[in-house]
């Protein structure tokens, strides 16, 4: 589970997990705005180059305001719960059950992180 808040002048945000910061099996990246992208949620995997991208209409962060997320995996599928309830999904196409990196980037602030 992560929870934070998304600043006031956020463009966009990631919440990353992987091995590194070059093995991403999860890019999870809400957009504001970025390039031609308005309030989607795009989903990839960089594995030595990135993938094709997934994107996700329902986007349900707001700026100035609080969010929750919990993501679940296995060795199949990201399962991520949206701060509106609604799930989305997404391959992992890295295979592992387990990752030992994890990066939020962008205009949050993260208040916790909780693991199992």
């Amino acid at each position: 589970m992560i929870a934070g808040k998304v600043k006031s002048g956020c463009d966009f945000f990631s919440i990353n997990i992987g091995h590194d910061k070059d093995f991403l099996a999860l890019h999870f990246n809400p957009r504001f705005k970025y390039n031609k992208d308005r309030n989607v949620i795009v989903c990839n995997s960089n594995r030595g180059g990135w993938g094709n991208e997934q994107k996700e209409h329902n986007f349900p962060f707001k700026r100035d305001e609080s969010f929750k997320i919990v993501i679940n995996f296995n060795n199949e599928q990201f399962f991520i719960k949206l701060p509106d309830g609604n799930m989305i999904t997404f391959p992992n196409r890295f295979g592992d059950d387990g990752f030992g990196y994890l990066y939020v980037d962008g205009d949050v602030t993260i208040n916790s992180i909780k693991m199992k």
